[in-house]
């Protein structure tokens, strides 16, 4: 009998420990992060609250400082634990290439540079007009041509267009370098009739003070007409621009491009710049060194991967959505965890919050509780009034056609009801992401 009873007792306590988990519908939703998905004949796990914590893939150390502040919080309470529960939203994907080879610090775009030329002319022409039938009158008297700095230059001289097919002005231009949203010119060039400067390649030049212009830079160059004469243009198609070798970025000038909502002229061409390649050495070495970069980030983030993926089974508080995970795709981050959120769980509410904010708990569930706001069709939060729509920098938006943003929740902490989710992830595939969080 009691070598009967030896044999059954491990059966009893798997069948207790099964009737046990069967009772607590929320432990799939802990202890699988990887899956992402809860089987359809499975009961989602309820909650008043889910929150959601925007946090990139190296930040372990604010992932774990949270958990031993406020989510250790949520975790030991007794009440808590069955009313909130918190996921960490993080890229399932690392971008493969280095900082050092991108084309900034935001995306995750090759720099894409051609190796400088040993022995070619400094100097280099952002344009050169081989014939000058191609030259025609301008019908705006201000022109601008938008460029980004993907390795220092130093612009040597600015130049305006000949007047028709002979080498002469008839009227008066100023042609100014910016910054992009910046009303001061970084240099300034005036040509007349009496003051042309040089002429290369129907081109007059005239060399202005020498500034470099780093990595990242984003400049405009203006042409503005201070008279009733025209600007001359040039047909965008018949021209090739030079962008030495991929250190520049010059915005599309072809036909039928709409000027941006701030920009100070047309888009198009009615002279060009001279400019030489700042530390072409560097730029050599650095290209030089990029195999091996690849290859030892590439090792980097297969540790990376193994590290978050031994995390997430440890806490069972991750949730991997198919992204690449750069601050360009936080909106499209958000997104898929809102998809995420609305088939792995039931909730009244969700509060997103990110990976460097500290949540008051008590404060949050009390507001909650006391007004009565699980309800429908609800938004809770900070909201930004008339937000500027940012033309540069890491939140740079250059498609949303108004200059400020309808009114929107600030991204540090919102709550928006359960219906709200389930639109915005039923939708998913249909809205346009564009550089903040949150837009209904």
């Amino acid at each position: 009998m009691r070598r009967l009873a030896l044999f059954l007792l491990p059966c009893a306590v798997a069948v207790l420990v099964h009737l046990w988990l069967a009772q607590r519908p929320s432990f799939s939703f802990f202890f699988t992060p990887l899956e992402n998905s809860t089987r359809s004949d499975e009961r989602l796990p309820f909650f008043d609250v889910l929150v959601g914590v925007l946090s990139a893939r190296h930040h372990h150390d604010l992932r774990q400082a949270i958990r031993d502040t406020w989510l250790g919080y949520i975790t030991d309470h007794p009440h808590f634990q069955h009313r909130v529960a918190v996921k960490f939203i993080v890229g399932r994907h690392g971008c493969p290439i280095p900082d050092e080879d991108r084309e900034d610090p935001y995306s995750c775009s090759l720099l894409n540079v051609s190796e400088p030329v040993s022995g070619q002319d400094a100097e280099m022409e952002i344009v050169t007009v081989a014939d000058p039938s191609l030259l025609v009158a301008a019908d705006v008297s201000a022109i601008a041509l938008d460029f980004k700095v993907l390795h220092p230059v130093v612009i040597t001289r600015l130049g305006v267009f000949s007047s028709g097919t002979r080498p002469e002005l008839h009227g008066n231009v100023t042609v100014k370098l910016l910054q992009l949203d910046q009303e001061e010119a970084v240099v300034t060039a005036r040509f007349s009739s009496i003051s042309m400067g040089t002429v290369v390649n129907w081109v007059w030049y005239k060399p202005v003070e020498q500034f470099i212009l780093p990595k990242g830079f984003e400049g405009t160059l203006v042409w503005e007409s201070q008279d009733s004469a025209l600007l001359t243009t040039v047909n965008s198609s018949s021209v090739e621009l030079n962008d030495g070798g991929g250190v520049l970025k010059i915005s599309s000038i072809a036909e039928g491009v709409l000027p941006h909502r701030s920009a100070l002229g047309f888009p198009g061409l009615a002279g060009g710049f001279t400019f030489t390649i700042y530390d072409e050495d560097g730029l050599s070495g650095l290209l030089r060194g990029r195999a091996a970069r690849m290859e030892k980030h590439a090792s980097g983030l297969r540790r990376e991967d193994a590290t978050l993926q031994e995390e997430s089974l440890r806490h069972g508080d991750v949730v991997f959505v198919d992204v690449v995970d750069t601050y360009r795709n936080v909106p499209s981050k958000l997104l898929q965890f809102y998809k995420w959120s609305v088939g792995n769980a039931d909730f009244n509410l969700l509060l997103k919050t990110d990976d460097d904010c500290y949540i008051d708990v008590d404060s949050v569930l009390m507001k909650i509780d006391h007004k009565g706001l699980k309800r429908r069709n609800f938004w809770w939060g900070n909201f930004r009034q008339s937000w500027a729509v940012d033309r540069i920098g890491k939140w740079q938006e250059l498609e949303y056609a108004s200059p400020a943003y309808p009114a929107f929740a600030c991204g540090s902490g919102y709550v928006v009801s359960h219906d709200l989710v389930q639109w915005l992830a039923s939708n998913a595939e249909k809205l346009k992401a564009y550089q903040v969080e949150i837009k209904l």
